[in-house]
Protein backbone atom coordinates (compact mmCIF):
# COMPACT_ATOMS: atom_id res chain seq x y z
CA UNK A 1 0.00 0.00 0.00
CA UNK A 2 1.10 3.43 -0.70
CA UNK A 3 0.54 5.00 2.71
CA UNK A 4 3.38 7.30 3.15
CA UNK A 5 2.51 10.61 5.17
CA UNK A 6 -1.08 9.69 4.69
CA UNK A 7 -2.84 11.42 8.18
CA UNK A 8 -3.07 9.04 11.08
CA UNK A 9 -6.78 8.91 12.82
CA UNK A 10 -6.90 9.78 16.37
CA UNK A 11 -9.70 7.63 16.87
CA UNK A 12 -7.25 4.64 17.78
CA UNK A 13 -6.93 3.56 21.43
CA UNK A 14 -4.49 1.03 23.03
CA UNK A 15 -5.63 -1.75 26.02
CA UNK A 16 -2.23 -2.46 27.58
CA UNK A 17 -3.82 -4.12 30.49
CA UNK A 18 -5.71 -6.79 29.45
CA UNK A 19 -8.98 -8.56 31.53
CA UNK A 20 -11.79 -10.14 30.98
CA UNK A 21 -13.04 -13.51 30.25
CA UNK A 22 -11.60 -14.34 27.08
CA UNK A 23 -13.05 -17.20 24.85
CA UNK A 24 -11.50 -19.55 22.58
CA UNK A 25 -13.44 -20.95 19.02
CA UNK A 26 -14.74 -24.26 19.69
CA UNK A 27 -16.92 -26.84 17.15
CA UNK A 28 -16.96 -26.80 13.81
CA UNK A 29 -15.30 -24.02 11.28
CA UNK A 30 -17.81 -21.12 10.79
CA UNK A 31 -20.32 -22.01 13.57
CA UNK A 32 -18.44 -22.40 16.90
CA UNK A 33 -17.15 -20.31 19.83
CA UNK A 34 -18.53 -17.12 18.60
CA UNK A 35 -22.18 -18.05 18.24
CA UNK A 36 -22.92 -18.30 21.93
CA UNK A 37 -21.46 -15.24 22.78
CA UNK A 38 -23.60 -13.06 19.85
CA UNK A 39 -26.42 -14.86 20.93
CA UNK A 40 -26.19 -14.49 24.62
CA UNK A 41 -25.30 -10.48 23.95
CA UNK A 42 -28.63 -9.76 22.24
CA UNK A 43 -30.29 -8.26 25.46
CA UNK A 44 -27.14 -5.60 25.65
CA UNK A 45 -28.83 -4.22 22.42
CA UNK A 46 -26.46 -1.84 20.39
CA UNK A 47 -26.77 1.34 22.16
CA UNK A 48 -27.84 3.63 18.93
CA UNK A 49 -30.55 5.30 19.57
CA UNK A 50 -31.15 7.04 16.52
CA UNK A 51 -30.70 3.96 14.08
CA UNK A 52 -31.98 4.99 10.76
CA UNK A 53 -35.28 4.18 9.49
CA UNK A 54 -36.70 1.05 6.99
CA UNK A 55 -37.55 3.67 5.11
CA UNK A 56 -33.78 4.58 4.50
CA UNK A 57 -32.81 1.42 3.73
CA UNK A 58 -35.30 0.63 1.15
CA UNK A 59 -33.99 3.96 -0.53
CA UNK A 60 -30.13 2.38 -0.46
CA UNK A 61 -30.80 -1.33 -1.23
CA UNK A 62 -34.57 -1.86 -2.52
CA UNK A 63 -35.94 -3.74 0.82
CA UNK A 64 -33.25 -5.63 2.04
CA UNK A 65 -34.55 -8.39 0.28
CA UNK A 66 -35.56 -11.58 2.07
CA UNK A 67 -34.20 -10.31 5.58
CA UNK A 68 -37.52 -11.00 7.16
CA UNK A 69 -37.83 -14.51 5.69
CA UNK A 70 -34.73 -15.61 6.68
CA UNK A 71 -35.01 -14.65 10.09
CA UNK A 72 -31.92 -13.30 11.99
CA UNK A 73 -28.30 -13.71 11.70
CA UNK A 74 -25.02 -14.50 13.81
CA UNK A 75 -23.38 -11.11 13.03
CA UNK A 76 -25.00 -8.64 14.72
CA UNK A 77 -23.95 -7.84 18.41
CA UNK A 78 -20.52 -8.48 18.17
CA UNK A 79 -19.11 -9.21 14.35
CA UNK A 80 -15.80 -10.43 13.60
CA UNK A 81 -14.03 -11.58 10.32
CA UNK A 82 -12.95 -14.74 10.53
CA UNK A 83 -13.33 -17.57 12.82
CA UNK A 84 -9.74 -19.57 13.05
CA UNK A 85 -10.44 -23.10 15.37
CA UNK A 86 -8.25 -23.47 18.64
CA UNK A 87 -5.97 -20.78 18.26
CA UNK A 88 -3.50 -20.26 21.02
CA UNK A 89 -3.59 -16.96 22.86
CA UNK A 90 0.16 -15.45 22.30
CA UNK A 91 2.16 -15.01 25.34
CA UNK A 92 4.07 -11.76 24.41
CA UNK A 93 2.05 -8.62 23.38
CA UNK A 94 2.05 -9.15 19.73
CA UNK A 95 3.72 -7.21 16.68
CA UNK A 96 2.33 -3.94 18.57
CA UNK A 97 4.90 -4.26 21.16
CA UNK A 98 8.22 -2.03 20.96
CA UNK A 99 11.13 -0.78 22.60
CA UNK A 100 10.77 1.62 24.91
CA UNK A 101 10.26 5.15 23.13
CA UNK A 102 9.82 3.76 19.89
CA UNK A 103 6.42 2.85 18.39
CA UNK A 104 5.71 -0.23 16.30
CA UNK A 105 5.13 0.38 12.42
CA UNK A 106 1.90 -1.56 13.07
CA UNK A 107 0.16 0.98 14.93
CA UNK A 108 0.88 3.89 12.90
CA UNK A 109 -0.01 1.43 9.72
CA UNK A 110 -3.88 1.11 11.41
CA UNK A 111 -4.00 4.66 12.23
CA UNK A 112 -3.77 5.78 8.45
CA UNK A 113 -5.87 2.99 7.49
CA UNK A 114 -8.38 3.89 10.09
CA UNK A 115 -8.12 7.33 8.99
CA UNK A 116 -8.66 6.67 5.12
CA UNK A 117 -12.23 4.94 6.38
CA UNK A 118 -13.23 8.03 7.92
CA UNK A 119 -12.15 9.87 5.27
CA UNK A 120 -14.04 7.68 2.73
CA UNK A 121 -16.90 7.14 4.95
CA UNK A 122 -17.12 10.41 5.38
CA UNK A 123 -17.90 11.39 1.94
CA UNK A 124 -19.59 8.54 0.61
CA UNK A 125 -22.38 7.95 3.67
CA UNK A 126 -23.97 11.09 3.05
CA UNK A 127 -23.90 11.47 -0.72
CA UNK A 128 -25.03 7.67 -1.53
CA UNK A 129 -27.35 7.48 1.76
CA UNK A 130 -27.58 10.48 3.06
CA UNK A 131 -26.39 9.30 6.42
CA UNK A 132 -23.95 11.52 8.38
CA UNK A 133 -21.25 9.45 9.05
CA UNK A 134 -19.69 9.39 12.71
CA UNK A 135 -16.10 8.22 13.45
CA UNK A 136 -15.61 4.46 15.70
CA UNK A 137 -12.95 3.75 18.11
CA UNK A 138 -10.71 1.20 16.98
CA UNK A 139 -9.58 -0.64 20.32
CA UNK A 140 -5.81 -2.54 19.98
CA UNK A 141 -5.55 -4.72 23.03
CA UNK A 142 -2.87 -7.32 23.36
CA UNK A 143 -4.35 -10.98 24.84
CA UNK A 144 -7.30 -9.86 26.35
CA UNK A 145 -10.18 -6.75 26.56
CA UNK A 146 -13.25 -6.03 27.57
CA UNK A 147 -15.76 -4.63 25.17
CA UNK A 148 -19.13 -2.87 25.20
CA UNK A 149 -20.22 -6.78 23.89
CA UNK A 150 -18.61 -8.41 26.69
CA UNK A 151 -15.16 -10.10 27.32
CA UNK A 152 -13.06 -10.49 24.58
CA UNK A 153 -9.53 -12.52 23.59
CA UNK A 154 -6.91 -12.75 20.74
CA UNK A 155 -8.46 -16.03 19.86
CA UNK A 156 -11.51 -13.90 19.03
CA UNK A 157 -10.24 -12.45 16.23
CA UNK A 158 -11.12 -8.74 14.98
CA UNK A 159 -14.58 -7.54 15.37
CA UNK A 160 -17.33 -4.40 15.68
CA UNK A 161 -18.65 -4.13 18.60
CA UNK A 162 -22.17 -2.03 17.52
CA UNK A 163 -23.12 -1.10 21.45
CA UNK A 164 -19.84 0.42 22.21
CA UNK A 165 -19.12 1.68 18.27
CA UNK A 166 -15.91 0.19 18.52
CA UNK A 167 -13.60 -2.46 16.47
CA UNK A 168 -11.43 -4.81 18.53
CA UNK A 169 -8.24 -5.43 17.00
CA UNK A 170 -5.32 -7.26 18.51
CA UNK A 171 -2.94 -7.08 15.78
CA UNK A 172 -0.96 -10.32 16.41
CA UNK A 173 -4.14 -11.52 14.05
CA UNK A 174 -1.95 -9.78 11.06
CA UNK A 175 0.59 -12.48 11.98
CA UNK A 176 -1.75 -15.19 12.08
CA UNK A 177 -3.11 -14.28 9.02
CA UNK A 178 0.26 -14.18 7.42
CA UNK A 179 1.44 -17.27 8.84
CA UNK A 180 -1.70 -19.57 9.44
CA UNK A 181 -3.24 -18.97 6.58
CA UNK A 182 -0.74 -18.01 4.32
CA UNK A 183 -2.42 -14.28 3.30
CA UNK A 184 0.36 -12.33 3.91
CA UNK A 185 0.76 -8.34 3.22
CA UNK A 186 -0.07 -4.70 4.17
CA UNK A 187 -3.16 -4.65 1.79
CA UNK A 188 -4.69 -7.64 3.32
CA UNK A 189 -4.56 -6.24 7.03
CA UNK A 190 -6.39 -2.89 5.65
CA UNK A 191 -8.92 -5.53 4.59
CA UNK A 192 -9.19 -6.60 7.67
CA UNK A 193 -9.51 -3.52 8.73
CA UNK A 194 -11.99 -1.91 6.18
CA UNK A 195 -14.03 -5.20 7.04
CA UNK A 196 -14.75 -4.16 10.39
CA UNK A 197 -15.27 -0.58 9.51
CA UNK A 198 -17.91 -2.01 7.29
CA UNK A 199 -19.89 -3.46 10.28
CA UNK A 200 -19.90 -0.05 11.55
CA UNK A 201 -21.65 1.43 8.35
CA UNK A 202 -24.24 -1.12 8.79
CA UNK A 203 -24.66 -0.11 12.35
CA UNK A 204 -25.25 3.78 10.70
CA UNK A 205 -27.48 2.57 8.29
CA UNK A 206 -29.92 0.20 10.46
CA UNK A 207 -29.19 -2.52 8.96
CA UNK A 208 -27.70 -4.16 11.96
CA UNK A 209 -30.98 -3.72 14.07
CA UNK A 210 -33.17 -5.11 11.27
CA UNK A 211 -30.62 -8.04 11.75
CA UNK A 212 -31.03 -8.32 15.64
CA UNK A 213 -34.95 -8.00 15.63
CA UNK A 214 -34.55 -10.54 12.74
CA UNK A 215 -32.35 -13.15 14.58
CA UNK A 216 -34.12 -13.05 17.79
CA UNK A 217 -37.12 -14.98 16.15
CA UNK A 218 -34.95 -17.38 13.83
CA UNK A 219 -33.62 -20.78 14.24
CA UNK A 220 -29.95 -21.47 14.23
CA UNK A 221 -29.77 -22.22 10.79
CA UNK A 222 -31.91 -19.14 9.83
CA UNK A 223 -29.45 -17.15 11.90
CA UNK A 224 -26.54 -18.21 10.38
CA UNK A 225 -28.06 -17.31 6.99
CA UNK A 226 -28.38 -13.84 7.89
CA UNK A 227 -25.15 -13.48 9.81
CA UNK A 228 -23.80 -14.40 6.42
CA UNK A 229 -25.27 -11.81 4.38
CA UNK A 230 -23.95 -9.13 7.05
CA UNK A 231 -20.48 -10.55 6.99
CA UNK A 232 -20.40 -10.94 2.59
CA UNK A 233 -22.12 -7.50 2.83
CA UNK A 234 -19.14 -6.05 5.13
CA UNK A 235 -16.65 -7.68 2.21
CA UNK A 236 -18.58 -5.65 -0.40
CA UNK A 237 -17.92 -1.98 1.54
CA UNK A 238 -14.40 -2.75 2.20
CA UNK A 239 -14.20 -3.21 -1.53
CA UNK A 240 -16.15 -0.09 -1.68
CA UNK A 241 -13.63 1.87 0.38
CA UNK A 242 -10.74 0.37 -1.67
CA UNK A 243 -12.36 1.58 -5.00
CA UNK A 244 -12.44 5.03 -3.30
CA UNK A 245 -8.81 4.97 -2.78
CA UNK A 246 -6.74 3.65 -5.86
CA UNK A 247 -4.03 6.08 -4.82
CA UNK A 248 -3.22 3.66 -1.72
CA UNK A 249 -2.80 0.88 -4.11
CA UNK A 250 0.09 -1.05 -5.29
CA UNK A 251 0.91 -3.52 -7.41
CA UNK A 252 -0.63 -6.52 -6.11
CA UNK A 253 -2.41 -4.96 -3.26
CA UNK A 254 -6.26 -6.33 -4.71
CA UNK A 255 -4.47 -9.99 -4.81
CA UNK A 256 -3.49 -9.41 -1.26
CA UNK A 257 -6.93 -8.65 -0.10
CA UNK A 258 -8.20 -11.87 -2.35
CA UNK A 259 -5.94 -14.31 -1.03
CA UNK A 260 -6.99 -12.78 2.51
CA UNK A 261 -10.72 -13.66 1.47
CA UNK A 262 -10.47 -16.95 -0.12
CA UNK A 263 -8.02 -18.04 3.31
CA UNK A 264 -10.71 -17.38 5.56
CA UNK A 265 -14.16 -18.48 4.08
CA UNK A 266 -15.93 -21.15 6.11
CA UNK A 267 -15.77 -23.38 3.90
CA UNK A 268 -12.05 -23.34 3.89
CA UNK A 269 -11.58 -23.01 7.74
CA UNK A 270 -14.16 -25.90 8.15
CA UNK A 271 -12.15 -28.09 5.91
CA UNK A 272 -8.93 -27.63 7.50
CA UNK A 273 -10.47 -28.08 11.16
CA UNK A 274 -12.38 -30.88 11.31
CA UNK A 275 -12.20 -32.46 7.57
CA UNK A 276 -15.96 -31.84 6.47
CA UNK A 277 -17.48 -28.65 5.26
CA UNK A 278 -21.40 -27.76 6.68
CA UNK A 279 -22.99 -25.13 4.03
CA UNK A 280 -25.76 -24.59 6.75
CA UNK A 281 -23.65 -23.94 9.84
CA UNK A 282 -21.58 -20.88 7.73
CA UNK A 283 -21.53 -18.03 9.42
CA UNK A 284 -19.78 -15.59 6.96
CA UNK A 285 -19.55 -17.24 3.71
CA UNK A 286 -18.08 -19.66 1.45
CA UNK A 287 -13.93 -18.44 0.39
CA UNK A 288 -15.81 -17.99 -3.40
CA UNK A 289 -18.95 -15.94 -1.75
CA UNK A 290 -15.98 -13.49 -0.26
CA UNK A 291 -14.05 -13.08 -2.93
CA UNK A 292 -17.38 -12.22 -4.81
CA UNK A 293 -18.32 -9.77 -2.64
CA UNK A 294 -15.22 -8.17 -2.22
CA UNK A 295 -14.54 -8.02 -6.28
CA UNK A 296 -18.19 -5.98 -6.32
CA UNK A 297 -17.57 -3.68 -4.10
CA UNK A 298 -14.11 -2.76 -5.39
CA UNK A 299 -15.24 -1.85 -9.19
CA UNK A 300 -18.71 -0.72 -8.38
CA UNK A 301 -17.57 1.55 -5.54
CA UNK A 302 -21.84 2.14 -3.94
CA UNK A 303 -23.45 0.82 -1.33
CA UNK A 304 -26.03 -0.10 -3.25
CA UNK A 305 -24.07 -2.72 -5.13
CA UNK A 306 -23.78 -4.13 -1.91
CA UNK A 307 -27.54 -5.65 -1.52
CA UNK A 308 -26.38 -9.24 0.02
CA UNK A 309 -30.06 -9.52 1.16
CA UNK A 310 -31.20 -9.51 -1.93
CA UNK A 311 -31.71 -12.99 -3.82
CA UNK A 312 -29.07 -15.33 -3.70
CA UNK A 313 -25.36 -14.43 -2.45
Amino acid sequence: MRLDDERESDNVEEDRGGGGGGFGFGGGGGGGGMLPLLFGLVGSRFGCGGIVVLGLIVVVFGGLGNLGSLLGGGGAPAVQIGQPQNRAVPDAAGPAAAAPGQEAPSKRFVRQVLASTEDTWTKLLPEQANVQYVDPKLRLFHRETQSGCGGASAATGPFYCPADRKVYLDTSFFDELSQRFGAPGDFADAYVIAHEIGHHVQNLLGISGQAEEAMSRGSRSQRNAVSVRLELQADCLAGVWAHANPQLLGPGDVDEAVKAATAIGDDRLQQAAQGTVTPDSFTHGSSAQRVHWLEQGLQAGTIAACDTFKGGV
